[in-house]
């Protein structure tokens, strides 16, 4: 059985698409016989906060569904202050760099970047050791870092994390990025790297469709993951206009953004947004049974990013309000997965809002079982994964 190690920042019991991600990566691997193992930071996130069953502790490891995980040390943090940020991804990277350096390893290794400086010094260590190195992009950074203005274009930090960007690329034997947007970026800088597309399909370990739409009631939109500024829920919030509309927005997650949206609901002027807090996966599949429309938000157009939940939610059967702009876009209108409003524009929104209004619950239980079909043929993990092996990328 040959081996592979997976390098991430996030591993379940986090939460969020990019903890899944890379579970699902394992999984799939292992399925394929592969043995897998993966190094991470200790629990931490989205909270910022070691989680009890680790605090006190600088290394784990644990065998979580025949998948070996070591756990490292990290200064955890969700802080908005970028400084304190980069604190907190030095202090796993270089736990990580030690682990690299003394420990022995497989012969094949998947980098997940972003971060950045954690993929940097993985990548270094690895090249120096002749690893295959595989590169799993999920954004583009610093690109992204600079739509979102969480860097400043030509700044020292900018122009260091230029300089990270393209030896990671460049010393890395493959790439695998989520979206189209990534692989042209990657083929821009070098031309003859050898990339491919990996979206982030779910397993959602079920062909049934289970979804219910419940008459007179009032139809149901939610909005499930990360409160993060990358998504912009807070914003969301002060201007969605749902006064006149049968339509309920539920939010389900947890993020830098949750006091914000707590605060915005407390006053009481728009009684028709209900927060949840935090749900593990399981639970909040079952939760969403008799939901309608999972919104998916990006606070501004980020190159190279596609939102997962895309795939998550259509794959349950959920049609998409998509207002994130992008690739995203693409994907929505071309598979016919529901509306699409241009990113930012919040009149745009609502005037789909009031287009989803109108539809009755038949028209919903419809399309709910055309997209759940059609989500099964388009987004299939298995069939992605088996593609790769065979094209010789793991």
């Amino acid at each position: 059985m040959e081996e592979i190690l997976i390098i991430s920042n996030y591993y379940p019991p986090e939460k969020g698409a990019a903890a899944n991600r890379i579970e699902q990566l394992a999984l799939k691997l292992h399925q394929n016989n592969y043995r897998v193992s993966v190094v991470c930071p200790l629990g931490n996130y989205p909270k910022g906060e070691l989680f009890p069953e680790y605090k006190g502790k600088f290394s784990v490891t644990e065998n979580r569904d025949n998948i070996t995980v070591k756990r490292l040390w990290i200064y955890p943090s969700v802080s908005k202050n970028i400084f304190v940020r980069i604190v907190s991804v030095l202090s796993f990277s270089l736990c990580l760099l030690a682990y690299l350096l003394f420990r022995k390893t497989p012969k094949k290794v998947v980098v997940q970047s972003p971060p950045l400086l954690l993929s940097f010094l993985s990548v270094m260590v690895l090249s120096l050791k002749n690893k295959k190195i595989i590169l799993n992009i999920s954004d583009l950074w610093p690109l992204a870092a600079i739509e979102l203005k969480a860097l400043k274009e030509g700044s020292f930090s900018h122009k260091v994390s230029l300089f990270m960007e393209r030896f990671i690329y460049k010393k890395a034997t493959v790439i695998i990025g989520q979206s189209e947007e990534i692989i042209t970026h990657v083929k821009t800088l070098f031309p003859s790297k050898k990339a491919f597309l990996y979206r982030n399909f779910p397993d959602h370990k079920s062909d049934a469709f289970t979804l219910k739409t419940i008459e007179n009631e009032p139809t149901k939109l939610f909005f499930a993951g990360l409160l993060g500024i990358a998504q912009g829920v807070s914003e969301l919030c002060k201007q969605i206009d749902l006064k006149d509309l049968n339509i309920e927005l539920h939010l389900f997650g947890d993020g830098a953004e949750k006091a914000a949206i707590e605060s915005l609901i407390a006053d009481g002027k728009n009684p028709k947004i209900v927060y949840h807090g935090m749900m593990d996966r399981k639970a909040l599949h079952e939760t969403l049974q008799t939901f309608d429309i999972a919104l998916v938000p990006l606070k501004t157009r980020i190159y190279g990013s596609v939102p997962s939940k895309i795939f998550e939610y259509t794959a349950l059967g959920f049609p998409v309000l998509y207002f994130g702009g992008g690739e995203g876009e693409t994907i929505v209108e071309e598979n016919h997965l529901g509306w699409v409003a241009a990113v930012g524009n919040f009149e745009a929104l609502n005037e789909k809002l009031v287009a989803i209004a109108q539809l009755n619950k038949a028209d919903l239980a419809l399309m709910k079982t055309r997209i759940f079909n059609k989500a099964q043929l388009a987004f299939d993990l298995d069939n992605q994964l088996k593609d790769l092996i065979e094209k010789g990328i793991f």
